[in-house]
C-alpha cells in the first residue's frame, strides 16, 4: 500500500505515468516529487504498520514501542561514541564483503544494482548547497531512521523478544531482515552488523529514540562526507566510491564490546525504565 500511494504521489508530481516510474525516477528533475514519495513510502510501509499492530496489542501503543521513556544525558553520549566506533568495525566489514567469493553472474548483477543505486542518488540527493544538505538530512537521514526503528527495533525485534524471551534471537533475526531488506549484496554485513548494533542499544535501555538517534547519525555522517566531496567538485558517485574501505577497524571491536558492557550497567539503573523483555 505505502507503495502504490508514494508513486500515485510521484505520478501526480511529475505528470508522468505509473508504469514510466522505473524508467525516469532517477532523472534529476524529478528529485523532489521522489523525495516526496521516498517519505510517504517509508511513513506507510514502516511507521504505520508498526504503531497499528502496537495499538492491537496495547492500550499505550507508543509506550509499548518504546517511546515514552526519558533519556539519561550518559546514554544519549554512549549512543553516539557507540554508533562512531561501530562505523569503524561496519567500515571492515564492508572490506571483507567485498572479498566475499561469487560465481561471475552473481558478481555482474550486485555490480549492476550497485550501479543503479549510485546513479539514484546522484539524481536525487543533489547537495549543491547548505539547503540540499539540510533537506536531505531530514529526508534520507532522519525520517528513514524514524521510520526504520519503529519498524525493526520498537516493531519486529520488541515483540519477537517478548515472546520468545530470548532477545540474541530476535535481535539477530531482525537484523538479518533489516539487511536484506536494503537488497545490497556489498552492503549486507555492514549493514547486519549495524542491526544489531542498533538492536543492542534499544534492547539494553528500552528506548527507541535511542536507537533513532545512532541510526540518524549513521545516514547524517554519510550524507555529510558526501556534501564535503561535492562541494570540492567531485560527483556523489565518486564520493561514495572513496570510501575507506579497510580491514583493520575489526580490532576496535574489544572497545565496543567494552561500551556495551556499560551501556548495559548504566541502564540496568533503578531510574531507568525498560519496555523491551529482559
Amino acid at each position: 500500500m505505502g507503495g502504490y500511494i508514494s508513486i500515485a504521489v510521484w505520478s501526480g508530481m511529475t505528470g508522468q505515468k505509473l508504469e514510466d516510474f522505473s524508467k525516469v525516477m532517477a532523472n534529476p528533475a524529478y528529485a523532489n516529487a521522489y523525495k516526496a514519495a521516498q517519505s510517504i513510502y517509508a511513513i506507510f510501509a514502516y511507521l504505520i504498520p508498526a504503531i497499528f499492530t502496537a495499538w492491537l496489542l496495547n492500550k499505550k501503543p507508543i509506550k509499548l514501542l518504546g517511546f515514552s521513556s526519558a533519556i539519561k544525558p550518559s546514554q544519549a553520549g554512549l549512543t553516539i561514541l557507540i554508533i562512531l566506533i561501530s562505523l569503524f568495525v561496519a567500515t571492515s566489514l564492508a572490506y571483507f564483503n567485498k572479498a566475499i567469493p561469487v560465481p561471475l553472474s552473481w558478481k555482474i548483477y550486485f555490480d549492476k544494482l550497485e550501479s543503479n543505486y549510485q546513479q539514484q542518488v546522484e539524481a536525487i540527493v543533489r547537495l549543491k548547497n547548505i539547503s540540499d544538505y539540510i533537506i536531505a538530512l531530514i529526508v534520507m537521514a532522519f525520517l528513514p531512521a524514524l521510520c526504520e526503528e519503529t519498524l525493526f527495533r520498537g516493531g519486529l525485534q520488541n515483540f519477537m523478544t517478548r515472546s520468545s524471551k530470548n532477545y540474541w534471537l530476535s535481535t539477530i533475526v531482525v537484523s538479518l531482515i533489516f539487511s536484506i531488506a536494503h537488497t545490497s549484496f556489498y552492503g549486507f554485513l555492514p549493514r547486519f552488523f549495524l542491526g544489531i548494533v542498533l538492536g543492542l542499544i534499544f534492547q539494553y535501555s528500552g528506548k527507541l529514540w535511542l536507537s533513532i538517534l545512532a541510526h540518524f547519525l549513521n545516514n547524517a555522517l554519510a550524507l555529510t562526507q558526501m556534501y564535503f566531496f561535492v562541494q570540492q567538485g567531485k560527483s556523489i558517485t565518486e564520493a561514495a566510491k572513496e570510501a575507506n574501505n579497510n580491514w583493520w577497524g575489526i580490532f576496535i571491536l574489544p572497545l565496543l564490546i567494552g561500551l556495551f558492557i556499560y551501556f548495559k550497567k548504566i541502564s540496568a539503573s533503578p531510574d531507568t525504565e525498560h519496555n523491551t523483555a529482559q
